[in-house]
Parts: C-alpha cells; structure tokens; sequence
C-alpha cells in the first residue's frame, strides 16, 4: 500500500485510534486558556488528527506520529484564532499589562518585576500571574499581533537563542538560563525543570505539585517571565 484511502477505513481507524496519546500530549503541553475545557481542546485536536490520517501517504518514508504533529497542534490554533478565546476584559486587562511593562522598562531602564506590575496596576499579584497565563496563551496562538510581537510576548515566550547549537551565543544562553532557573523560587523551578527538563504534561505536573492544572498554567507563565526578565538584564548588562 503506497497511500491510505479513505475507503480504508480500517487501516486509517487504527491510525487515528493508535495516536490519540500523541494528541493528548500535544494538548497536554499547551497552555489553554482557562475559558476553555481541555475537552473541547482535544476535539479541536482530533480535526487535525483525522485530516492526517486522511492524507498520510506512508511512501514517502515519514513516521505518522511526525506528520501529524503539526497536523494536530495547527487544527487546535487555527481554531484558537476564529473564536478569539479571551474576554474582553481580559483583553483589555492584557493590554493594560504590555502598557505598564513597556513603560516601566523605559522609566527604569529594566524590565520590572512582577511586583512592581502589580503596584501599577493596583491589583493583587495573583491577578498580575493570571493575565501572564493569558499572555502565555495569546503568544502561543499568536493571536494578537500587537502583544504577541511586543514586550510582553517575548517575556512570557520560551527562552531560545537564535543561534545554532554549540554556538558561542547558545552556549552563553545555555549558561545564564540555568543559571537563573537555579535563582527561581521552587514551585516555579519545579515547574520548568518537570516540563523542559522531564517533558511532562501540565496535568502531570499538577499531580506532582498538588494544585490544579491551570495553577501550574500560571506558575509556568510566571517562571517564564522571571527567566526572560533575568536573560533580558543580563543581556543589558553585558551590553554596558
């Protein structure tokens, strides 16, 4: 067989079936917004799986897990994008947060610490972490071109270094990254050692730590933050 049929049902049945715990990882290792049931999330996922297994031609030598993958994580965006998940006040609350960054930043010179965010905003912390989770989601469908390309979105992004492995650079990063990782206070390393370092899903984690998923959503958002606001000083300094 050069390519799967539709009318193969029982062959393209038995992939969609043999990879639902690919899906489930991929859904399991995004931030979904907490307006949102990982129920539906997975139902959006398995649009992508099924469109995979749909046009899948195994001659062409690739495992079925690694072209599905994008499949599966694209379906979940493309979905993410057409019904623009956040509330308005949330959104609005979002903004408000990129303004108060990016102006803080250019009063200090650096990028503000969380407590600094909540004294602006007049607001407890635990709001400031819950519109970074927001922020986190935002960046990861890249919804919102205005937060995602800005300040904000770099500071709640993955830290990565555009240069190639063995680098100079990445080495440097590599370095100061686990560095500041060592600096974080401990739900939150724990946090990014268990999801980077072990490859965990969020609601494996939130076994581990004993609180719910969507906390450790918004640990992973505040890790982030502190990891990139560090990475960004010392980069400041290093540049003095």
């Amino acid at each position: 067989m050069t390519e799967l049929q539709l009318g193969d049902v029982g062959e393209r049945d038995k992939l969609i079936l043999d990879h639902i715990p690919l899906l489930r990882h991929v859904v399991g290792r995004m931030s979904i917004p907490p307006s949102l049931l990982r129920e539906d999330v997975e139902g959006y996922a398995m649009i992508g799986l099924i469109a995979a297994a749909d046009s899948f031609d195994p001659s062409r030598g690739l495992k079925f897990s690694t072209y599905a993958f994008p499949k599966i994580r694209g379906a979940i965006l493309d979905e993410l994008r057409r019904m623009d998940f956040l509330p308005r006040g949330r959104r609005e609350r979002l903004r408000e947060l990129e303004s108060v960054v990016s102006k803080l930043e250019q009063k200090h010179g650096v990028v503000p610490a969380l407590e600094e965010i909540a004294t602006q905003m007049e607001c407890p912390l635990e709001e400031v972490e819950e519109i970074l989770q927001s922020a986190r989601s935002v960046v990861e469908a890249s919804l919102d071109v205005e937060t995602s390309s800005g300040t904000l979105g770099s500071l709640v992004a993955d830290p990565k270094s555009d240069d190639p492995v063995g680098s100079a650079q990445w080495n440097e990063t590599k370095a100061l990254l686990i560095t500041a990782i060592q600096g974080l206070p401990d739900p939150d390393r724990t946090v990014i050692t268990l999801y980077y370092g072990e490859s965990l899903l969020l609601r494996e984690i939130s076994e581990v730590l004993g609180v719910t998923e969507s906390r450790v959503s918004q640990i992973h958002s505040r890790a982030l933050y502190k990891l990139n606001r560090e990475l960004a000083t010392q980069a400041e300094v290093g540049g003095r």
